[in-house]
């Protein structure tokens, strides 16, 4: 079993940028895809960014390519969403998910089984 903590969220003016953290608290995420979905106020969770469990493949909603960076470190066992030029409606709470490899990569928060707690970006306009 996976247990996943995210760090890294805050208010941030708008243009500004944020460095998330992914970190299994237990378990190893050596052998999973890693995906940050998004949930704001009213609205549904969604997709954000996908690494594949090789560090071989990602992939990006449209919303956010070529802003955001998503990244696997297996030695330090943790995954990172680098976030720059934020845009108010980038406003969300952000969770990461993990995903077996043996699977492929997946855009639908119903095809992860294990969550973080969510961690709050505010961006400011």
């Amino acid at each position: 079993q996976v247990q996943l903590v995210e760090s890294g969220g805050g208010l941030v003016q708008a243009g500004g940028s944020l460095r998330l953290s992914c970190a299994a608290s237990r378990g190893t995420i050596n052998d999973y895809h890693i995906s940050w979905f998004r949930q704001a106020p009213g609205k549904e969770r969604e997709f954000v960014a996908v690494v594949s469990w090789n560090n071989d493949s990602t992939y990006y909603a449209e919303s956010v390519k070529g802003r955001f960076t998503i990244s696997k470190d297996n030695i330090k066992n943790r995954g990172n969403l680098q976030m720059n030029s934020l845009k108010p409606e980038d406003t969300a709470v952000y969770y990461c998910a993990v995903r077996p490899g043996v699977f492929g990569v997946s855009r639908v928060p119903s095809q992860y089984k294990y969550w973080g707690q969510g961690t709050q970006v505010t961006v400011s306009s």
